[in-house]
């Protein structure tokens, strides 16, 4: 066989190295030289589509084959064709990318929006497009369903309708992991934030200073001072030594005073009066919210209130500065009103006018910082402020499980104008009473009660079946929290109480106050409240303990005459078991148609223990899922904190308790209806009355525990 040296490619079947060979030297030879493509893009630039005529005289100038002009300008046609269409493709991929961020940024600012007038999401106008929408695609998955449903039958041998059903998932014990309640899904109205009741009392009391309104000046400077402040509370959020140094006793965060000056200068301190102390405390930890709940329930002032009812007594919106982005929370200023508490009448309340500054850091990561704000010298209020609050606030950043980490600071200036109570001295100047450990722990402990409430599984221990749905719980809980909020006001120092001593058996004595009550969902007339704090040396776990148990009720509990209580009811209220709702009976008692709502409520700070008496019948609308806003209750409990000492050992176990060393403080409260009548004015015999009911339970409670000596 001849071996082919040309063009040709019809003998070199058997030779494929040297035909590949041999067609590499022939496209070499008809590549173009550059003289010719620069020739032939000039013509292309003149006239794309050149006739016969010029592609001879192209043909014959560069030396090419007509053939070869023909075929050149046709692909360059194309290649500037196809370059058209791809940089026309970009262009409207950008532009399809824009509109679709708009889409979704409106549609996400369209959740969040509500009606200026009423307060409420608008009503949804398309109901019969999304549910058209919802017919697709349910039968799309239909589709899917029987599909994968033929193949699987084709492994199984049988088809799948025959396969034994799933069987539902059954949760025996809180689970707290977001599986259990939607993971994400805690954001806006799936919280339930109606679980928070509105305030006890239709009259409001007023406030110590009403500003008349504030000019553009004054807002740009609102503006400039809350800017200022985020800056330094980030500094304090993410800082460590040697601004932050750990406590050599408890380990807790404690601010380097001298570092903070010289890093964060301030023209106009407070400090300059001896009679004025710094608080300053930082702690972290992890929320069972995610950030965007948390966030709405920090810039709403009613919500917030409502979400720590231990410590705040009073939160407003006094202005509104800066309404944020639409749909976000991100820039939102307000100038606010707070009046901070510990649940006892010995220790005066704090009240702060500050701007709260709410700023998106980045996605999942939010910042809300408070700052006080001071009035000008010709307000009544200054002169009588006590509490000056320097950047404060917290760092919320979203976890991939749907919780959040939150890193709370409160750094507070106080002048004790009035002298602190002996036996809160420790407790308030250690930090403790108002600091960040307190406003963390509290509210890990109120979203863990959101999550028990979204649990899909039953963590109710329903003793004889009376709570039969989940509505029936979400009623109990939702009354029982109103009974709570109801207590923590009814002891409180407020500007709106006037506590009056009566002489006690102690140096501290019972402090009485009236109310006047009109709302619904309390007895209609003139309330007393009475209350003492006392001082046991003994641990506030312990105290918290022998108060919860059923079993030691009668030991304590005057007005059951010694006669047992059994738990009928009992909803968790938190991964503690100390956090939950109980439905008491009482045994041998004439009033059998007479229940008792408990709610215990515990964490790091403190805890508390509230009961009320409800009849039976108003058990049974709560139980059953109705409303249960015009039940009335009349609530007494305990509220127990550490003093605030050194821990020196705890006096449980000893026969007698009067040794010193770190105690308990317990306030007792009680809560009596004079008379139905608002206009009724207080008698003495109804003082006497609840003086002897305190004074016997504070016995009672002393002996019981073997400290009667403290």
């Amino acid at each position: 066989m001849e071996y082919g040296s040309g063009g040709g490619g019809s003998g070199s079947g058997d030779h494929h190295d040297e035909a590949s060979g041999s067609q590499r030297r022939k496209k070499r030879y008809h590549r173009h030289t550059t003289h010719q493509i620069q020739r032939l893009e000039g013509m292309y630039k003149e006239c794309p589509h050149p006739d016969e005529k010029q592609r001879m005289q192209l043909s014959r100038e560069l030396g090419l084959a007509p053939r070869q002009i023909k075929f050149w300008f046709q692909n360059r046609r194309t290649q500037m064709k196809a370059q058209n269409e791809r940089a026309d493709n970009c262009a409207l991929r950008a532009e399809n990318d824009k509109i679709r961020c708009e889409n979704i940024a409106i549609r996400e600012a369209l959740k969040n929006v509500i009606c200026p007038s009423c307060g409420v999401p608008p009503l949804n106008e398309d109901s019969y497009f999304d549910e058209h929408k919802l017919r697709m695609e349910n039968a799309q998955l239909k589709e899917e369903l029987d599909r994968v449903s033929s193949i699987a039958a084709k492994y199984i041998g049988r088809p799948i309708s025959q396969l034994s059903p799933v069987q539902p998932i059954h949760i025996s014990s809180l689970d707290l992991s977001m599986a259990s309640f939607g993971g994400h899904g805690m954001a806006g109205p799936s919280l339930d934030l109606d679980l928070l009741p509105g305030s006890a009392s239709s009259s409001m009391p007023n406030l110590p200073y009403q500003p008349n309104g504030f000019s553009d000046m004054d807002k740009s400077l609102m503006t400039d001072i809350a800017t200022n402040a985020m800056e330094e509370l980030l500094g304090l959020l993410r800082t460590n030594e040697p601004l932050w140094m750990k406590s050599s006793t408890d380990g807790r965060d404690v601010l380097n005073l001298e570092t903070y000056e010289r890093i964060f200068p301030r023209a106009n301190s407070h400090l300059k009066n001896p009679n004025v102390r710094i608080e300053a405390s930082r702690d972290s930890g992890v929320v069972i919210m995610n950030g965007l709940a948390l966030v709405d329930m920090f810039m709403d002032p009613n919500k917030f209130g409502e979400l720590f009812p231990t410590i705040v007594s009073m939160a407003r919106t006094i202005e509104v500065i800066s309404s944020g982005m639409l749909g976000s929370h991100s820039g939102s200023l307000q100038l606010m009103y707070n009046e901070l508490q510990v649940l006892s009448p010995l220790v005066p309340t704090r009240e702060f006018y500050f701007l709260r500054y709410c700023q998106q850091i980045e996605q999942g990561l939010w910042i809300i910082v408070d700052v006080s704000y001071d009035f000008p010298q010709d307000n009544q209020f200054t002169s009588q402020c006590r509490s000056h609050r320097l950047p404060s606030g917290c760092l919320i950043q979203d976890m991939p499980n749907g919780y959040s980490k939150v890193t709370w600071v409160e750094h507070v200036e106080i002048e004790d104008k009035v002298p602190t109570h002996r036996i809160y001295r420790d407790l308030i100047h250690s930090g403790l009473a108002f600091g960040a450990e307190r406003w963390l722990a509290a509210l890990q402990r109120m979203c863990e009660r959101f999550a028990c409430l979204m649990v899909s599984g039953t963590s109710t221990r329903d003793l004889e079946g009376v709570i039969p749905s989940p509505e029936g719980k979400r009623s109990m809980m939702k009354l029982a929290q109103r009974m709570v909020n109801n207590f923590c006001a009814s002891i409180s120092s407020s500007n709106g109480h006037r506590w009056t001593t009566l002489s006690g058996t102690n140096e501290i004595g019972v402090r009485v106050t009236i109310h006047k009550i009109t709302d619904p969902g309390q007895p209609n007339g003139v309330v007393l409240s009475a209350a003492t704090t006392i001082w046991l040396p003994l641990s506030p776990q312990n105290v918290f303990n022998f108060f919860k148990d059923e079993r030691t009720r009668p030991q304590w509990d005057v007005l059951s005459n010694g006669n047992a209580v059994q738990d009928v009811a009992h909803i968790a209220n938190g991964s503690h078991p100390g956090n939950c709702i109980s439905v008491l009976r009482a045994f041998n008692t004439s009033q059998n148609n007479m229940l008792i709502l408990q709610q215990s409520c515990i964490d790091s700070s403190g805890s508390l223990v509230v009961y009320s008496p409800v009849d039976l019948p108003a058990i049974n609308i709560a139980m059953s899922g109705e409303d249960p806003s015009y039940i009335p209750l009349l609530p007494s409990g305990f509220s127990i904190s550490p003093d605030g000492q050194a821990d020196q050992g705890d006096c449980a176990s000893s026969s007698s308790c009067n040794a010193t060393g770190s105690g308990s403080l317990i306030t007792v409260a009680f809560q009596i209806l004079v008379s139905s009548l608002p206009s009724t004015k207080l008698n003495l015999e109804s003082v006497n009355t609840v003086n002897t009911l305190i004074g016997n339970t504070v016995q009672q409670i002393k002996t019981a525990l073997n400290c009667n000596s403290s």
